[in-house]
């Protein structure tokens, strides 16, 4: 009899913890929907473009998010290019992904086979500063900088993606800071996956980066 009234039990201890975490999803899934609802609120409002940031420095914002809501926070990026596309917009919104900037450098250049290669042999520290070297990405005219600002007009908001798929070979901090020098009136948008309280830069949630102070969090 204990025997089974102890099954009983965990039969039904399990069906609450399992309707508590679906729960649990379903509020955090509403809450995400909720924020990027005000960030796109916020990109169109004229004040979010005349900003010019904290202490008067470069336009800097992130938008962080569940590293798990990582696919809905691409759909609705997605989504507010299409929107944008149709011309009804009085600002251009030019989306890089950092991930395929840096492919598409290897790529170019016939290096991406050769970085395998490389990793294999040397390892993930020696091929991270071999590619950082080669795309200068520690100087303010980066390869990655100089491929932003040749493709972004005037009149646009710049949204940053891909910070996560370029770990360990891109840091978030290193890219803001070297923008630095390359936007003054274009707002800039890094989707951040993980956590960012403006002061510092936890990627995934579990990696500290560099202190970080400049950028406002977009949506609290």
């Amino acid at each position: 009899m204990e025997l089974k009234v102890n099954s009983r039990y965990a039969d039904i201890q399990r069906s609450i913890n399992h309707t508590s975490e679906y729960h649990e999803a379903e509020t955090d899934s509403e809450h995400l929907a909720v924020r990027l609802d005000k960030m796109e609120a916020a990109i169109r409002k004229p004040a979010f473009r005349q900003s010019s940031g904290k202490a008067n420095e470069v336009n800097y914002w992130i938008f962080d998010y569940p590293p798990e809501a990582e696919l809905r926070v691409r759909e609705r990026i997605q989504h507010l290019k299409n929107k944008n596309q149709k011309g009804n917009d009085v600002f251009e919104l030019v989306v890089f992904d950092l991930y395929d900037i840096i492919i598409d450098f290897l790529e170019n250049r016939n290096f991406l086979d050769k970085c395998f290669d490389f990793e294999k042999r040397h390892g993930l520290d020696r091929i991270t500063k071999a590619v950082n070297n080669s795309m200068k990405i520690n100087d303010d005219d980066s390869l990655i900088i100089q491929r932003i600002k040749e493709n972004t007009p005037k009149n646009a908001i710049v949204f940053l993606t891909g910070i996560g798929k370029c770990y360990p070979i891109l840091r978030s901090h290193k890219v803001l800071n070297n923008l630095h020098q390359a936007f003054v009136s274009v707002p800039v948008v890094l989707f951040f996956p993980g956590t960012y309280n403006e002061q510092e830069l936890i990627l995934f949630n579990e990696i500290k980066d560099d202190n970080y102070y400049r950028a406002f969090r977009l949506v609290k």
